[in-house]
């Protein structure tokens, strides 16, 4: 016999669902909610979230990049002349790269001290089904200009940033002391951040003012501070730059000059409660030791009219702590042993020129400032065959630091 309810108690039922709330009654959450899905969020509109930045795997490449809001297939169009008549995309292992949104794209084979122009593209992919894609909207950027790397120039000039801690409008006053000097990339020496918290951080805080400042024209090199390791996006960091070889750690050789970048991790022991035992730096130095020794023992580096060394702690004169001492045991050496002519540092606040002092670094030990108002620099660095000169401007202009090599 077919059961029903009466009206009263139906009343009653639904008036127990609409108290307690219908996800809170077993048995009654709907299947959409069981599964953990929520309703699909308006999607973003179709636009870039930076202009091109260009980077330097080298030594006859540049790499551009940019990211958008929505998944795309992206691709530059450059040429010399003022032409647009090669185009260029990213394919790893036979696939175009295509779905993304963080776009980077190398250019090679350039022609040493050419000036190129390029444009960058990205057509909105609006649905990925396995034998049917669906393209919407493309949108391209504004024309802009570089020159290709010459690894055979006579002089190289370039300027050194570091410790600007989460304040972006210090890249284009620090930048704007460069006056109108030439120079041929920029180097970020560490600690551009506080902490990693998002992608958004790395858009406002480096990518949009680099872009307005400088990088849709000349490509930068970034190595890390002890500040970027940290925080939540902290191994998701290295997807947004290119360095010569693609790496953290890298060496390059422009001109006269021969460089060698270490990344010195953190300045406390592995073990401090604040890492939560998810951290591996010692190993990591050691590891980039071994490297080093090899480098410093290379032809370009052996051959070249000046040797340089960047990296962000110093190994002397910041103190005593466990990254300190440990730089110190891991490299210190092996920069006197083959003669380096100079390094070049950050991370203590405090701008400095250290004098070569035997039996300790026996090179010049420059230091940059930062990050406070009185204590940022700028460090500029031109290179040729006779001579590297080193000057270091506070960022009210008073030139607080000079070394000729």
């Amino acid at each position: 016999m077919k059961k029903t309810i009466s009206e009263q108690s139906r009343r009653s039922f639904l008036g127990n669902i609409s108290k307690a709330g219908l996800l809170g009654i077993t048995g009654f959450v709907p299947a959409i909610a069981q599964a953990g899905i929520r309703p699909k969020a308006a999607a973003p509109e179709h636009a870039f979230l930076c202009k091109p930045y260009l980077q330097y795997p080298g030594p006859h490449s540049l790499s551009v990049m940019w990211l958008t809001a929505r998944p795309c297939y992206s691709w530059v169009e450059y040429g010399t002349h003022d032409q647009l008549n090669q185009k260029a995309h990213s394919v790893t292992n036979g696939l175009v790269d295509a779905n993304n949104r963080l776009h980077r794209i190398e250019l090679d084979q350039l022609q040493p001290g050419k000036k190129y122009s390029y444009k960058v593209y990205s057509k909105d992919i609006l649905s990925f089904e396995p034998y049917k894609l669906t393209y919407g909207d493309t949108i391209s950027s504004d024309t802009y200009t570089f020159t290709a790397p010459d690894p055979q120039a006579k002089e190289v000039s370039w300027v050194i940033i570091n410790d600007i801690h989460d304040r972006p409008a210090s890249i284009p006053h620090l930048m704007g002391l460069n006056g109108n000097d030439p120079y041929d990339f920029v180097f970020f020496n560490g600690d551009v951040f506080d902490y990693q918290a998002d992608e958004q951080q790395i858009i406002d805080h480096m990518l949009t003012p680099c872009g307005d400042t400088f990088s849709t024209q000349t490509p930068f090199m970034y190595v890390r501070g002890n500040h970027e390791t940290r925080g939540k996006y902290a191994r998701e960091w290295h997807q947004y730059f290119d360095n010569p070889g693609h790496g953290n750690y890298f060496t390059f050789t422009i001109g006269p000059v021969s460089a060698i970048v270490l990344d010195t991790g953190e300045d406390k022991e592995d073990e401090h409660p604040v890492y939560a035992g998810i951290v591996d730096f010692d190993a990591y130095r050691v590891q980039q030791a071994h490297w080093l020794e090899q480098q410093l023992q290379s032809p370009a580096f052996k051959k070249a009219k000046h040797k340089v060394v960047m990296m962000h702690i110093p190994h002397y004169h910041s103190g005593e702590w466990h990254g300190v001492k440990h730089c110190r045991e891991m490299f210190g050496e092996l920069f006197n042993k083959h003669k380096i002519d100079i390094l070049i540092c950050g991370h203590t606040h405090q701008y400095g020129v250290y004098a070569p002092a035997k039996g300790q670094h026996e090179y010049p030990l420059i230091i940059g400032g930062g990050p406070k108002d009185g204590f940022r620099t700028l460090i500029k660095i031109k290179a040729d065959q006779q001579k590297l000169v080193l000057t270091m401007l506070k960022d009210d202009g008073t030139k607080v630091g000079e070394y000729t090599v």
